[in-house]
């Protein structure tokens, strides 16, 4: 059975929830917070996984990004942000400084057919 994401950030959000990605991160000088066990991350400690972009349905300038987090505790979630002017300019500059090898792509083969990637993008 194949799971149909509408293109709304819930609905993102909600689906990497099933498959465990329960946390919220929330950025601020220089490190970024779990904010369900209060644990906070420097950039290396953390594995950007993926990253989605939204534009408002009624309004295109309404644009905001939600990305997918794993910590070097296992802990994953996600962070979602304003996307342009309106952006948090905390987490841009904390994810600025992931290393390089510590940002991948998520493995949607892994997950086909729990969840259709290639329905959203």
């Amino acid at each position: 059975m194949e799971y149909k994401f509408a293109k709304h950030e819930i609905d993102y959000i909600r689906k990497f929830e099933e498959l465990g990605y329960t946390a919220s991160y929330k950025a601020e000088e220089g490190r970024i917070q779990n904010l369900e066990n209060k644990q906070w991350y420097k950039p290396e400690d953390i594995r950007l996984v993926e990253e989605f972009r939204f534009e408002g349905m009624s309004n295109p300038s309404d644009m905001s990004i939600l990305y997918i987090i794993e910590a070097v505790d296992g802990t994953k979630g996600t962070a979602l942000s304003a996307y342009g002017p309106q952006a948090d300019g905390n987490l841009a500059w904390f994810l600025k400084k992931v290393p390089k090898e510590n940002m991948c792509q998520f493995d949607k083969q892994k997950l086909t057919p729990e969840l259709d990637m290639e329905s959203v993008n």
